[in-house]
């Protein structure tokens, strides 16, 4: 193990003890990080892996005050050379990611981040992990945090979680389940991704707006959907014309100059729903693009109910609701209380997560006087204050006060061709037993 990796060791273990040991400010900003970042209800991890991780976590994004653990760590540590200062401070851009194996080293392995495709030699830092790490195998996918060490190479940092070899339905599962679980860590070490994907929802609001006419509409759910399909539409139409769509060409020779096989544009048409052509411009005027538009499909509860409402932002994307004329009925009623089932549907707008601080805002900005009224008698809080008590009240329910990557972002493409190939080998069998049946009611006659 070279000096380097070995020092890495030794200041991680002293930074850990460091702030393990601590008392006061240091020891209650742990607990505080620890148990605002746990999932509690979640049963995807052992809750001591999760305690590992997130303590790990602290380390580098943790706050007393404006200052961090590591830059209380320097402060201590007065005698620390200027290169051992320079590895503790790089160690400020470690950060959370799913990554395949995609070589075994000697010494480590070469890693790809699935979340930005991006590609990392990293080493353990010390003798025993690597021995722990003996039956990691090429395709094993690993949950772990990493770390700067040289410009050559990176460090495990914290505990490693390997999930094995998955399937493309099992990883894009796994993949969602990141997405669910740890959103901060989206594209983290991908900034141009994050900032597309941004751009993507304000796009997205802009069409909306366009489409719509407004930023809030309420209609039956059969309706809903129909107009989704056509606002799709609409969507592909005016991203194909920005490029400039040129139908003098056959397929072939679009193909053969963009570099890729006609299957692959054909494949691609049939899941934007645009026409061969059309998609054939992306792949001749731009080449296979970087971040493609997730097709929004309503739930059948949403399709099948009497008024749902869309309310959409430029950052908090848009959110579905099926019961918001419901609640704001509540709202406008002078005695809220002998409304059938209120106080259910009270909880459910406070413990449900698609019911974000967006929506409450919305609420809050409509009904000022009604809702902390409302939230007084529900809560048995009579001092309740809106505009002072409203985002603890969220804070309470695990609500975030700024907004989070809305599922209507752009994925980078190699993140979207997963999934569609997942969702092709889930269906797959599915389609064999229609098939099956369908043979076997032909030989029954």
């Amino acid at each position: 193990m070279d000096k380097i990796l070995d020092r890495s060791h030794q200041l991680k273990q002293s930074l850990v003890e460091f702030v393990l040991n601590s008392e006061g400010k240091l020891a209650v900003a742990l607990e505080s990080y620890v148990a605002a970042n746990s999932h509690s209800q979640n049963k995807l991890y052992d809750p001591a892996y999760e305690r590992k991780l997130l303590i790990d976590s602290f380390l580098t994004e943790g706050k007393v005050g404006n200052q961090t653990p590591i830059d209380l760590f320097l402060a201590k540590e007065a005698e620390l050379s200027e290169s051992d200062r320079n590895l503790l401070k790089n160690w400020k851009n470690t950060f959370l990611g799913l990554f395949a194996i995609e070589k075994v080293l000697p010494n480590g392995f070469e890693l790809r981040n699935w979340l930005s495709a991006k590609e990392y030699i990293v080493k353990p830092n010390n003798s025993l992990t690597l021995e722990k790490m003996a039956n990691f195998k090429v395709g094993d996918i690993l949950l772990t945090r990493i770390s700067p060490v040289t410009d050559d190479y990176w460090m495990f940092s914290g505990p490693c979680l390997p999930m094995g070899n998955l399937g493309k339905p099992k990883l894009a599962v796994a993949i969602g389940n990141f997405k669910d679980l740890h959103k901060k860590y989206l594209y983290s070490d991908a900034p141009d991704l994050l900032e597309e994907a941004w751009q993507s929802v304000e796009q997205y609001h802009q069409d909306f707006l366009d489409f719509f006419g407004s930023d809030e509409v309420t209609m039956p759910g059969y309706q809903l959907n129909k107009k989704f399909t056509e606002f799709q539409e609409v969507i592909t139409k005016r991203r194909l014309a920005a490029i400039g769509i040129d139908d003098s060409k056959s397929l072939e020779e679009i193909a053969k100059e963009a570099g890729v096989s006609q299957e692959e544009i054909e494949a691609t048409a049939k899941e934007l729903g645009a026409g061969v052509q059309e998609i054939s411009q992306i792949f001749q005027n731009q080449g296979k693009p970087k971040m493609m538009l997730p097709k929004i499909e309503l739930p059948d509860n949403i399709k099948k109910a009497e008024e749902v409402t869309v309310i959409a932002h430029p950052r908090w994307g848009q959110v579905i609701l099926p019961t918001y004329t419901k609640f704001k009925s509540i709202l406008a009623t002078e005695d809220w209380q002998n409304i059938p089932n209120g106080d259910k549907l009270l909880q459910k707008y406070l413990v449900e997560p698609e019911v974000n601080t967006f929506v409450w805002s919305c609420l809050a900005k409509e009904y000022p006087k009604e809702l902390e009224k409302v939230l007084q008698t529900y809560l048995y809080r009579p001092n309740f204050q809106l505009k002072s008590d409203l985002n603890e009240l969220l804070q309470e329910y695990n609500k975030p006060l700024e907004p989070e990557l809305p599922e209507i972002a752009s994925v980078p493409i190699h993140l979207h061709n997963l999934f569609q190939e997942a969702i092709a080998e889930v269906d797959k069998p599915k389609a064999k037993s229609k098939t099956s049946k369908k043979a076997t009611k032909g030989f029954g006659k």
